[in-house]
């Protein structure tokens, strides 16, 4: 198929509209066969469970020109299970992991002309999610629900490089102990709204959040998880029944045990260690790994070894081969890599 006539070198982050989408509904207790659509719009009804209770969750994930010419997307299937992680807490129907793998390969499919050629530096951005679509007044889950996936293509997150962020230590808190932290609800992120524009106006890049529970330990910031290297390159997250499970933070774990062989330690990270790192990171879907050169706690500056230039040494070969394996040019561990097309 012939690609659109897009500027792929020079896209941003943000929403194009493309040619298909896809939508299921669910309805007396199951969901019906799904269809891939024109129609970029939604309708439904003003009292829908979406709107009154924010009975809403979504995935991200990305799909990919490889090195050899193939259309594919990093591991579906941990987005199907974070999905139904999600659907079950927020007591939501359960789209089924293989139908969900399935109409992300049959959108990708059919929005390939839209999909960035390889060394374009741009991906295709894929946005499954599902909402109450029923009316609801009583405070109670709705009756049916919607699944859609959309996609679009989108440029680099980093335009002219990698450059280490600046962020903040919150005042605010992200999620309570035995709350919603460990699902992808869009409520969770509504509530980060605030906080980040205050950061933005204060002129940090992103928020890190410490533990609503004693507010000691790192947990993460509005959208991403932490990694962080210690001085003789030990790889350390944070872990917390209250931080959401990246895939990308999982799939770096692997990445720097089996391919570079470090050492790596999921554990919880006390505040008062941050100083003792060598290099920060954040890690998610849009940038894979974001470098951060500097952490203020109210005034107090940690300022981390790799600096403000560029990325540290060990988070620079975790990016580079995370990437390495989305797009082929590196052997991918078995299951990582769906191809589509």
């Amino acid at each position: 198929m012939e690609k659109k006539n897009i500027d792929w070198e020079n896209l941003g982050f943000s929403y194009q509209e493309t040619a298909k989408r896809f939508v299921a509904n669910y309805k007396n207790g199951t969901w019906d066969e799904g269809a891939l659509i024109s129609d970029a719009n939604v309708t439904i009804n003003e009292c829908a469970g979406v709107f009154q209770y924010a009975q809403t969750c979504f995935e991200g994930l990305k799909a990919y020109t490889t090195e050899d010419g193939h259309i594919v997307c990093f591991r579906p299937d941990l987005n199907a299970q974070r999905m139904e992680d999600s659907c079950k807490r927020l007591e939501m129907p359960v789209f089924p992991k293989e139908r969900f793998v399935q109409a992300v390969t049959d959108v990708v499919a059919a929005n390939e002309a839209y999909v960035p050629p390889y060394g374009s530096g741009a991906t295709l951005y894929i946005r499954p999610y599902m909402f109450g679509s029923s009316s609801v007044i009583g405070v109670k889950p709705a009756d049916e629900y919607q699944f859609r996936i959309f996609t679009t293509p989108v440029g680099p997150y980093f335009k002219g490089g990698a450059k280490p962020l600046t962020i903040k230590v919150s005042d605010f808190d992200r999620a309570a102990p035995h709350g919603t932290g460990d699902i992808k609800a869009g409520l969770n992120y509504a509530m980060s709204l605030h906080a980040i524009v205050t950061a933005h106006a204060e002129g940090y890049d992103e928020n890190m959040y410490l533990d609503a529970a004693t507010r000691t330990n790192v947990e993460e910031t509005g959208g991403a998880n932490f990694l962080f290297v210690t001085k003789d390159n030990k790889v350390v997250t944070p872990k917390s029944n209250s931080i959401l499970p990246s895939i990308t933070r999982r799939s770096l774990m692997v990445v720097a045990r089996e391919y570079l062989g470090l050492e790596v330690e999921e554990r919880e990270v006390p505040f008062a260690e941050v100083k003792d790192f060598a290099e920060c990171g954040l890690c998610g879907t849009a940038a894979v790994i974001s470098p951060v050169g500097k952490i203020v706690d109210h005034g107090k500056e940690i300022a981390f070894p790799s600096g403000m230039s560029e990325m540290g040494p060990i988070t620079k070969k975790l990016y580079d081969t995370l990437t390495g394996i989305q797009m082929g040019r590196i052997e991918a561990p078995a299951g990582w890599i769906h191809v589509i097309q």
